[in-house]
């Protein structure tokens, strides 16, 4: 993949924290994610809006709803993870 330098400023406290969080990728490696998860969430922003113009916006039932189903798959992630720990610990 190709790389382009560059030169930014970023608020020393800022840099500072996140250099110790970056050490082992590397802060441009860091900064190169950061940047791509803030463009994913622009595009689905992006998507949300449109969609709420062309169907509405959001309800709260509907949130509610999904509210529900993030918790229920929590639920089986945790359980799925509780069953994967117990079948490494038995072998």
């Amino acid at each position: 993949m190709a790389t382009k330098k560059m030169t930014v400023t970023i608020p020393e406290d800022l840099l500072e924290e996140i250099r110790g969080e970056a050490a082992e990728r590397g802060l441009s490696a860091y900064v190169a994610e950061a940047l791509r998860f803030k463009r994913d969430r622009d595009r689905l922003v992006e998507l949300v809006d449109w969609l709420e113009e062309e169907h509405g916006p959001v309800t709260e039932g509907e949130r509610a709803a999904v509210r529900d189903e993030l918790d229920d798959l929590d639920v089986e992630h945790a359980r799925r993870a509780a069953r994967q720990n117990r079948a490494g610990e038995a072998a």
